[in-house]
């Protein structure tokens, strides 16, 4: 057959399904109000199964998965509807409202600020990037940054989240859900690793090397070249420098940074050790209250789901739904669940769009819990 006459009867088609959609999303409508007053939830299982059965089989054994897709997307595009056309303002929304009414322009130059690590650490680095003259507090471990903010000791907090060679920083994940914060502002800082160590040490001497675990699998190719090191990890890779520069000993080694060389007196001994040369490590910014700033163009969110096949699936339908991109989307174990996760997802997307936050009320009444952990920019 001609390929314009079918095109035309495809168009034809087309016309008489909009057409019924809109009537069909008219008595979703309608549907919705009959729910609210008598305080019914939007989700009706027993009946999309009911309803999915029955067009199944209309369509045949040739169609029958195809249609079960298509109703899937129209239950949820459906849902998404009711949804919103019930949704109230929530506590959530009331803070963003809130926060929102007078928009912050111009990010502080001058804070002070909690960093993981000592100085010459890549999370001063990172401080140093977001602000012009921060008066830095060091702590011993991640923890420590998010209790600083946490009790008002300081500001803000700097922390790495990701990098683009080994993923995520699962500590810093796992301890989000322990403490209250938001994410304020986020920075990606271009991580050249170099091997440290005291002045005229000799290479083929090093017995033992030393920096944070993170930096190590970055930098797992060049360690693999040196058979009977011993790796050992610390925190923080600048800490990891300073204990090398107050060593005693000619046979230990630091992979660092640059800046750390200068800092401690230490001597390069190769330069360029991690395995991608497009290494880099995202670092967010936290505070004790939510801050959200214009220009501020990413959201993150933390959720727990129904432990139900399709749980996740439905939430991520609810985000194309609108129109929106989902940047990153992290699992992370529930501890003394089996096999149940916490998910963080960053979602292209600003509070200042009237779209956006209709999806977080709808997000928030599918989600068993979620969090909000702020709507900022990247530097």
């Amino acid at each position: 057959m001609d390929l314009e006459v079918l095109r035309k009867r495809i168009n034809e088609l087309d016309e008489q399904i909009v057409e019924r959609f809109v009537e069909r999303m008219k008595v979703a409508a309608d549907i919705a109000g009959a729910k609210a007053e008598k305080n019914l939830p939007v989700l009706d299982l027993k009946r999309e199964n009911a309803v999915l059965e029955r067009v199944m089989e209309q369509a045949g054994e040739v169609f029958e998965a195809h249609t079960k897709m298509l109703y899937h997307t129209m239950f949820d595009v459906s849902k998404g509807y009711q949804s919103g056309l019930l949704a109230k303002e929530t506590a959530l929304s009331k803070e963003i409202q809130l926060c929102t009414a007078e928009p912050r322009f111009e990010f502080p130059r001058k804070a002070t600020v909690a960093c993981q690590g000592v100085e010459g650490s890549y999370a001063a680095k990172a401080c140093g990037k977001l602000f012009g003259h921060p008066s830095t507090m060091f702590f011993n471990s991640f923890e420590s940054v998010f209790n600083a903010v946490e009790r008002g000791l300081c500001q803000y907090g700097i922390l790495p989240v990701e990098n683009s060679s080994v993923g995520s920083v699962n500590e810093v994940y796992d301890l989000m859900v322990k403490h209250r914060f938001y994410i304020v502002k986020s920075t990606k800082l271009h991580i050249n690793h170099v091997l440290l160590a005291k002045q005229g040490a000799d290479i083929s001497q090093i017995t033992e090397i030393i920096s944070h675990e993170q930096a190590l699998q970055q930098c797992s190719e060049f360690l693999k070249s040196l058979p009977g090191v011993k790796i050992t990890i610390f925190e923080n890779t600048a800490t990891a420098a300073k204990f090398v520069a107050e060593s005693d000993r000619t046979d230990i080694a630091a992979i660092s940074s640059l800046d750390c060389a200068k800092l401690y007196g230490l001597e390069v001994k190769r330069e360029d050790v991690q395995n991608n040369q497009n290494n880099y490590t995202r670092f967010i910014c936290i505070a004790k209250q939510m801050e959200i700033y214009a220009g501020a163009n990413r959201i993150s969110l933390m959720l727990s789901l129904e432990h139900r096949p399709g749980s996740l699936y439905e939430m991520l339908g609810k985000i194309a739904c609108h129109g929106l991109n989902l940047s990153k989307l992290e699992s992370r174990p529930i501890p003394g669940k089996d096999f149940e996760f916490r998910f963080y997802f960053d979602i292209d997307g600003s509070v200042f769009s009237e779209n956006v936050v209709l999806l977080l009320k709808e997000m928030e009444i599918a989600a068993e819990k979620m969090a909000f952990l702020g709507c900022y920019a990247e530097e």
